[in-house]
């Protein structure tokens, strides 16, 4: 897809209202407000809202970065969502239809852009989050919707290290505005059409890395790791392509390039919870260490139940399904691994 193949048909973004002032969703609308934007950031969490409001900062999730004034806070949905062009939702996965529905009473603004920055499955229905907000905001909305997804860790985006993400729509337009919105000198954005393939690379991934995270625990190698890095991209791409993905999809940065910085850095949540159960804490505690989200885990649930109904072989997820829903103990998760028939390797 080239520039020059869209008309861009949007409205140009001066406001833009952020859903969700966790560490993701304020390092975004931090992206968005150095950008020059006029950004309100919403939060369920009045405490969250009078810190940014009073001292501009979020310590409790994006601690050590100053916002400027062009970004304020509220814990009022209708304030929030009043005169914006685009609308970023960056909520968990499990609480994402709630805010949606919230949002469809309350009437977003006329023709918006919308843009949804999670990642992950809804664990009761194995829903991508799109078509979560599609069943909530309405198919007329579906048109400008926009997934981002890629190797983006909210503390690395905040500190301006160079990265490059991915943007994926059914419309070309709503990928193009969202491209320009959120290019800087420091995020280069990539346009790609398989809405399918970039939600699924970004959700099952964090599956992936829970794995990585217990044979960290469990004191393994670099061996290790690569042996399962290597193994769960198939998997991933298998489940992808029985939904209708792109396979070249996994292989991009929303893919592989999700997949090595969140099985490899310690500012990952899900790396961090699956040290935890490789080290012997139980789910509830390993959660409990993390102290934040970890959205692989409903995902893990998601993806188990979708690769039962399509027949697609998934051992490692399936063991980590094991070991968070029927608590099979972690360390014989690496027996039943190494010890499954010997196959070809790209059977």
């Amino acid at each position: 897809m080239t520039e020059s193949s869209t008309n861009n048909s949007l409205p140009a973004v001066n406001s833009v209202t952020v859903l969700g002032a966790g560490s993701w969703g304020t390092a975004l609308a931090l992206l968005l407000g150095r950008k020059g934007l006029q950004v309100k950031l919403w939060s369920c969490e009045a405490p969250v809202v009078d810190e940014i409001n009073s001292t501009r900062r979020n310590p409790a999730y994006l601690p050590g970065h100053l916002l400027p004034q062009n970004i304020s806070a509220t814990g009022d949905l209708a304030e929030a969502l009043d005169g914006a062009d685009c609308v970023v939702f960056a909520i968990p996965s499990e609480a994402l239809r709630t805010v949606a529905r919230q949002v469809a009473q309350i009437g977003a603004p006329g023709s918006p852009l919308i843009v949804n920055a999670g990642k992950g499955l809804e664990s009761k229905t194995g829903l991508r989050l799109s078509q979560t907000l599609t069943e909530e905001l309405g198919p007329d909305l579906a048109a400008s919707l926009v997934a981002l997804s890629g190797p983006n860790l909210a503390v690395e985006i905040a500190k301006e290290v160079p990265a490059a993400t991915v943007v994926a729509s059914l419309s070309p337009d709503a990928a193009l505005a969202a491209q320009r919105m959120l290019t800087t000198p420091r995020l280069r954005v990539y346009r790609n059409s398989d809405l399918i393939g970039v939600e699924l690379s970004g959700a099952l991934k964090n599956v992936i890395a829970i794995g990585a995270g217990i044979s960290d625990g469990f004191g393994y190698g670099d061996n290790t790791k690569a042996a399962l890095i290597t193994r769960g991209l198939p998997e991933i791409t298998r489940l992808g392509i029985a939904l209708g993905a792109d396979a070249r999809t996994f292989m991009g940065l929303a893919g592989v390039g999700d997949l090595m910085a969140t099985c490899s850095s310690p500012l990952s949540r899900n790396l961090r919870f699956g040290r935890a159960l490789g080290r012997g804490l139980t789910v509830a505690e390993a959660e409990a260490e993390v102290k934040q989200v970890v959205e692989g885990k409903p995902t893990c649930l998601a993806a188990y139940h979708l690769s039962q109904r399509l027949n697609v072989t998934m051992p490692i997820t399936e063991q980590i399904y094991l070991v968070i829903f029927k608590n099979k103990p972690a360390k014989d998760v690496v027996a039943d691994l190494m010890q499954r028939d010997p196959k070809d390797e790209y059977q």
